[in-house]
């Protein structure tokens, strides 16, 4: 049980998955406009990410090692079109809004790298649990920050007027670049209150897990943290 819990918990911050592993992206910049955008995505990626882990949990005994990467590419692909065909039978506006994106969750780094990383080595109801972590956390994530535009640069959140009267919108805030500076705004917070915390502990400040072991996380960011620290 212990395990179970955290393989869930570790998705909820310790591997945040847009904010921690930078783990994605796509997605995460660029719907995130509006709060509503932000859940809707991530409410599609949940249903992908959690029933591809436990189909490819369920039958990767028999998948061959060589094809393994074009066939959890095919169960992907089976679930985000049904995915699609959900969001356009009962929440079209969403799915005008999401546009290109959701058929390109097929290729979420996400998806294919718990699939790679975790799914296709553990039992199904740690795939399970490793899923909804994930897919939870991404989620928070993409709607916290595209409620953190809509609020900048409309004055709303969830369509609903959150700030004062003679409130200025910062307009760029729900163009592009406000997603590059809503992202680097949060992933700065994040590491001065992770450094924060150690410093409060008595502990070495945590480094930040590069590209090169993003996808798995075996080692808890371990080895990202000291190449960043070294400098290398």
């Amino acid at each position: 049980m212990s395990r179970l819990v955290k393989e869930f918990v570790k998705g909820l911050w310790a591997e945040l998955p847009p904010f921690r592993v930078l783990l994605g992206l796509c997605p995460t910049l660029a719907v995130t406009s509006t709060a509503e955008n932000g859940l809707g995505m991530g409410m599609a990626v949940i249903f992908v990410l959690t029933m591809s882990n436990l189909i490819i949990s369920c039958i990767r005994k028999i998948i061959p090692a060589k094809v393994r990467i074009a066939c959890f590419i095919v169960i992907t692909a089976s679930l985000v079109v049904t995915v699609e065909l959900l969001m356009q039978a009962y929440a079209y506006p969403l799915y005008q809004k999401l546009g290109i994106f959701v058929p390109l969750i097929v290729v979420n780094c996400l998806i294919l790298g718990r699939a790679e990383a975790f799914a296709s080595k553990n039992g199904v109801i740690l795939s399970i649990a490793d899923a909804l972590g994930m897919g939870i956390g991404f989620t928070v994530s993409l709607t916290f920050l595209g409620a953190m535009r809509e609020m900048l640069g409309s004055g709303t959140v969830f369509n609903h007027p959150v700030m004062w009267d003679s409130f200025e919108p910062a307009a760029f805030m729900v163009m592009a670049p406000g997603a590059f500076v809503g992202l680097g705004v949060i992933l700065a917070g994040m590491n001065a209150f992770n450094r924060y915390m150690s410093r409060k502990k008595g502990e070495t400040p945590p480094g930040v897990m590069n590209s090169s072991c993003a996808s798995c996380g075996a080692c808890g960011g371990v080895n990202g943290g000291l190449e960043n620290l070294n400098g290398k």
